[in-house]
């Protein structure tokens, strides 16, 4: 075609109607890659939410079989009262700390998904700091009562949710000053390490706890 007419007939078109159009239709592939991003998210935290759950009712149902079975649990008499009861201490000390830590992990999920789909979150922004904070003051508490790999595994997955925390609050501040020039580019990046903090990090120190407490916790007889 010939270059003149080409462009005689873009000029004929009404630009502003042209870029509301393409900007609606960018919207619309926003929203479906943020939908589809979300329900990836959803079905990554219903995977480990069954996990965890599995792992809750393992936890249970030894403590009931140590209840009614007081003199025999863990080995057949081979276990002297100071471990059985070193062994009962330190489930106990899982059964406070690991709900914090799932419940940490959850409302720190939904304080994302909420900064990144644009969402009000300064409610969930404050319930995500508390769970944060006391899963750091169960952990002190009960710290002399887990075993080391534990107290590692549950501090570093503390440190990594805080880290991804702050990275959000960071990103909420720039998206108030949208005027600079290199907010875009630090939006991606903190946007990119809330990712890497909450969904890869978090997620395999989650994990290996889970792992790490189902072995310590079942014991053969």
């Amino acid at each position: 075609m010939d270059t003149d007419a080409l462009w005689r007939m873009l000029s004929s078109v009404n630009l502003p109607l042209f870029v509301s159009v393409s900007a609606f239709l960018l919207a619309l592939v926003s929203l479906g890659l943020i939908s589809g991003a979300r329900r990836r998210n959803q079905d990554q935290v219903a995977n480990l939410r069954e996990k965890c759950d599995t792992l809750w009712r393992e936890l249970d149902d030894i403590r009931v079989a140590q209840f009614n079975r007081p003199g025999i649990a863990g080995g057949a008499g081979t276990s002297s009262p100071f471990e059985e009861a070193s062994y009962h201490t330190e489930m106990q000390a899982y059964s406070k700390i690991w709900p914090q830590v799932w419940q940490l992990y959850e409302r720190l999920g939904t304080f994302l998904r909420a900064v990144e789909a644009g969402e009000a979150a300064g409610e969930l922004r404050l319930e995500s700091r508390n769970a944060a904070l006391e899963a750091r003051n169960l952990l002190n508490r009960n710290r002399p009562f887990c075993s080391q790999p534990v107290d590692e595994l549950v501090t570093r997955f503390i440190d990594a949710e805080i880290k991804a925390h702050l990275s959000a609050c960071q990103y909420l501040d720039l998206l108030k000053d949208a005027s600079s020039a290199s907010s875009s580019h630090d939006r991606r990046v903190l946007q990119d390490k809330c990712h890497s903090l909450h969904e890869g990090e978090a997620r395999d120190l989650m994990n290996q706890l889970t792992a790490l407490i189902r072995q310590r916790s079942i014991r053969s007889a």
